[in-house]
C-alpha cells in the first residue's frame, strides 16, 4: 500500500483505517474483524458529493442544471470503479475466499465502494483539506477531459420518450432494505399507471435511474 500513499502523495498518520478501508464485509466476517470498509464507505460518499459540488460551484462556469448533471457523471459507480482501477485498487482489496473466487477484488460495485472508502478514511486521518485536494487530484482530469462520460441521465431520456403523448412517468419506492448506513432502495417506474422496468441502488435517485434504463430498453424492444 506504500505505493498508493506515495501516488496519492499522503503520508499516513493511521495506517490501520487504510486497512479497513480496503477490507470487504466477507473478508471481515472470514476473519472474525470487527470492522469492515462499510462505514467508512458511508461517510466518503458524502465527501465525495461535497468535493465535487465545491469544485464545480467555485469553477463558476456552469448552471445549476449543468453542475447535477456534471456531478452525477462523475460521483456515479462507473465513474468511482475507473478511479480505482486506474489506481490499482484490486492489488489492495481484501475479500473473503467465496468472494476472491468470483473475482471480488475487480468487481465494479466493490473497487467503487472502497474509492469512497478511501476517502472516508483519508477524511478522518489527515482532514477535510487533505482529502479534499486527493480527491480533486484524481476527479478534475476527468472533468476537464469533455470525451470522458460516465453517466447517462436516464430519468431525462425517458421523460423525453413519452412527453409527446404527455404520458405522466411516476416513481414507486418499493422497498428500502438494509441498516442505515448500507441502505438499499428498489424503485419502480409507472407509466400512466403500468409498472415497467425496476431497479435498485444506494439511493433512491440511483435506483431510479437504473429503473429508468430499463424501461428505455423495454420501449424499446430490447
Amino acid at each position: 500500500m506504500e505505493e498508493l500513499f506515495e501516488t496519492l502523495n499522503i503520508n499516513p498518520k493511521n495506517k490501520n483505517l487504510y486497512i479497513q478501508a480496503f477490507t470487504h464485509t466477507s473478508y471481515a466476517y472470514e476473519n472474525n474483524l470487527n470492522e469492515s470498509y462499510e462505514t467508512l464507505e458511508f461517510l466518503g460518499d458524502s465527501i465525495v458529493d461535497l468535493v465535487v459540488s465545491d469544485y464545480l460551484y467555485r469553477s463558476n462556469k456552469y448552471t445549476e442544471g449543468e453542475m447535477t448533471k456534471i456531478r452525477a457523471s462523475y460521483v456515479c459507480e462507473n465513474a468511482l470503479y475507473e478511479y480505482a482501477n486506474d489506481l490499482h485498487f484490486s492489488d489492495y482489496i481484501r475479500v473473503g475466499v467465496g468472494e476472491s473466487h468470483t473475482g471480488g477484488t475487480h468487481k465494479k460495485a466493490i473497487m467503487a465502494d472502497t474509492f469512497e472508502s478511501l476517502m472516508g478514511a483519508i477524511y478522518l486521518d489527515l482532514g477535510f483539506e487533505k482529502v479534499k485536494e486527493v480527491a480533486l487530484s484524481i476527479i478534475v482530469p476527468y472533468i476537464e477531459d469533455e470525451n470522458i462520460k460516465f453517466f447517462k441521465d436516464y430519468k431525462s431520456a425517458l421523460q423525453e420518450a413519452v412527453q409527446t403523448t404527455k404520458t405522466p412517468v411516476d416513481y414507486e419506492l418499493l422497498e428500502a432494505t438494509g441498516p442505515s448506513h448500507d441502505k438499499r432502495f428498489k424503485v419502480a417506474v409507472k407509466i400512466d399507471g403500468i409498472t415497467y422496468g425496476t431497479g435498485t441502488g444506494k439511493s433512491k435517485k440511483q435506483a431510479e435511474q437504473e429503473a429508468a434504463k430499463k424501461t428505455m430498453g423495454m420501449l424499446a424492444g430490447k
